[in-house]
């Protein structure tokens, strides 16, 4: 039994999913003609009760796109120092907009509303970067799966209206937050200026994140997109799982939050784990106790029990649980790492 937990995006479609995809209606998504593209863009709009949506290949340049249109060449973000769009974009924000990140040395990946109003720079002062964007990160893929309070969300939102500067949140897994804290998709909608959420990801599609904003905003970002080369054509079959996956793979995240904490507990009773970060989502970040065994020792023995998982660096290792990690396998799993 091979059991891969390197990321939530190696899951493959259902059945279900499957049969959607192939009963898909479809027209040209370039003319804004795909009736099942235009139905996902409504119905995440609808969710977040925000004006408009815009289907993307992927969360990457969704993020990259909100930046640009937020932002102009020589300005600054400000974003956590664990932030993806930071560590995880190869470099986009300085090579598509022109603009530098003011790392913020935060919690986990989250900030506070007093770090973030501490480096913003003078507007009038020449010499600095012009502060015009905040990105948060929700959950926090570095900071192992942690959730953001929502109230510090608002109070960021506050600073960030006091010194007039756009709110980005990449939600790449912004579903598993929402089922984690019981939040709803339009308390999100009401304090972001736009907000990416990706489909790949626990909801088990295939490809595609979605980005939503004001209908100003999408109509910028469409010409974005369309520089980054990112229209797609008949990409209706990709929304249809994406429409798919949203009536019916968000609750079920419960259960993925749900094993992540069993293997955590599996992990801090082995003599050899260091630390384990807390778990409230699908992410489990821990380290080993090089003295008792190295990183490649425990790679090589989960990998010999037929086990993948990969390493974030600086001697962090991460698991993640999804949609197709099944109960079968989390058995086996646990049974594996106990045995070590």
């Amino acid at each position: 039994m091979e059991i891969n937990l390197i990321s939530d995006t190696v899951t493959k479609p259902t059945s279900g999913m499957l049969k959607a995809i192939l009963n898909a209606e479809v027209g040209d998504d370039v003319f804004k003609v795909d009736p099942t593209v235009n139905a996902l863009e409504e119905k995440v709009a609808d969710l977040f009760k925000m004006e408009a949506a815009l289907f993307f290949p992927s969360g990457t340049m969704a993020n990259q796109t909100a930046i640009k249109i937020h932002t102009n060449p020589g300005e600054q973000l400000i974003c956590d120092k664990y932030a993806h769009v930071y560590n995880y974009e190869g470099g986009g924000v300085s090579f598509n907009s022109g603009v530098s990140c003011r790392l913020v040395d935060g919690f986990r990946g989250m900030m506070t509303a007093e770090q973030v109003e501490e480096v913003i720079n003078p507007p009038d002062f020449y010499h600095s970067p012009l502060t015009s964007l905040v990105c948060i990160e929700n959950t926090t893929n570095k900071g192992g799966g942690a959730c953001w309070d929502f109230t510090e969300l608002q109070r960021i939102k506050t600073v960030c209206q006091k010194h007039g500067l756009a709110y980005h949140l990449d939600g790449a897994r912004l579903w598993n937050a929402m089922v984690a804290k019981k939040e709803s998709a339009s308390q999100y909608g009401e304090i972001f200026d736009t907000i990416s959420v990706c489909l790949s990801k626990g909801l088990g599609c295939p490809v595609g994140s979605v980005l939503v904003g004001s209908k100003e905003h999408i109509a910028k970002a469409l010409r974005v997109r369309k520089v980054f080369g990112g229209g797609m054509r008949q990409a209706g079959y990709l929304a249809a799982a994406g429409i798919f996956a949203l009536d019916n793979h968000v609750n079920r995240l419960a259960e993925d939050h749900q094993k992540a904490k069993e293997i955590g507990e599996t992990l801090l009773n082995l003599n050899f784990i260091k630390k384990v970060e807390p778990i409230e989502s699908n992410i489990i970040i821990f380290e080993i106790d090089k003295s008792l065994m190295t990183e490649k020792q425990f790679l090589d023995k989960l990998k010999e029990n037929g086990v993948s998982i990969i390493g974030m660096g600086q001697g962090k290792l991460r698991i993640v649980t999804h949609l197709d990690y099944t109960d079968g396998m989390h058995k086996s799993f646990l049974e594996i790492l106990r045995k070590l």
